[in-house]
């Protein structure tokens, strides 16, 4: 009985040592902490004193406020991007959590943009295993500043307005018009199913164009012999953005087409 008290009284001795240590090792991480604000704080305000012309850094509630303000702005007179979501029951989960993916991606690069488009997500319901997965991989994705509506762009807008961007059209885009509605398909297909979303606007007749890779970019020699103008839609957007920014379709190709597809600028082999 008095060995059993010896092992519990040197037990306890330990654990409180442990919760010491534990404790001391906290209090230097908040120490250190705070020595870091503090040396940051006197950092800027050196800053300050030495470039007083240079304006504060904004907050991120101004930073915030201003996007809010820059999105709201698009819905009404910005460009208008759809994703076509109407696909989306054909696709496995792993291709569901890509798309999702692809959604956030997207959705944060025109965020990020001097003029944003405004963004439609079209064939999209609240029951759908779709949307489900965009709750689960996008944070914040329940107040994204976008449109969602069950109804197919086709029956949403003009059907002469509409352009589908598809990979498989035959006439190159050339301008980014403000008057008309640009479709992408949200459609991952690891089985590279051919003309989906291309055989999906001629039954609307709708105009097609595709990225005008084939005029700006050339193959590039690979050793898996690999070429592909399939892009996610969160690089086909980048593209859009870019050109609208830039009008220079070859500096927008640059930004979302990646090596990997087999592609590089003409002017990069003269």
């Amino acid at each position: 009985m008095v060995l059993a008290y010896e092992i519990l009284k040197q037990f306890c001795f330990l654990d409180k040592k442990n919760v010491q240590r534990k404790q001391r090792h906290w209090e230097k991480i908040v120490a250190a902490k705070k020595s870091k604000r503090k040396q940051e704080k006197e950092r800027r305000k050196a800053n300050r004193a030495e470039n007083p012309g240079i304006c504060p850094q904004h907050s991120k509630r101004f930073l915030r406020a201003l996007t809010k303000e820059k999105l709201l702005e698009a819905k009404h007179s910005g460009p208008r991007l759809c994703i076509d979501l109407s696909m989306s029951h054909h696709m496995s989960k792993k291709e569901l959590s890509r798309l999702a993916g692809q959604i956030r991606r997207l959705y944060g690069s025109n965020k990020k943009a001097d003029r944003p488009f405004w963004i439609c997500l079209t064939g999209f319901t609240t029951d759908s295993p779709i949307y489900e997965e965009c709750l689960r991989m996008n944070d914040g994705f329940s107040s994204y500043l976008l449109d969602i509506t069950e109804e197919d762009c086709f029956s949403l807008f003009p059907l002469e307005t509409l352009v589908y961007l598809t990979p498989d059209s035959e006439h190159a885009l050339e301008d980014v018009d403000l008057n008309k509605v640009y479709i992408l398909g949200g459609l991952v297909d690891e089985s590279i199913q051919k003309k989906v979303t291309f055989q999906k606007a001629r039954e609307y007749c709708v105009k097609t164009a595709r990225l005008p890779i084939q005029e700006y970019m050339v193959r590039n020699h690979n050793g898996k012999n690999y070429h592909s103008e399939i892009l996610a839609i969160n690089q086909v957007f980048d593209i859009l953005s870019t050109y609208l920014e830039t009008h220079n379709w070859p500096e927008a190709l640059k930004k979302g087409v990646s090596s990997g597809k087999g592609y590089i600028l003409r002017n990069s082999v003269e």
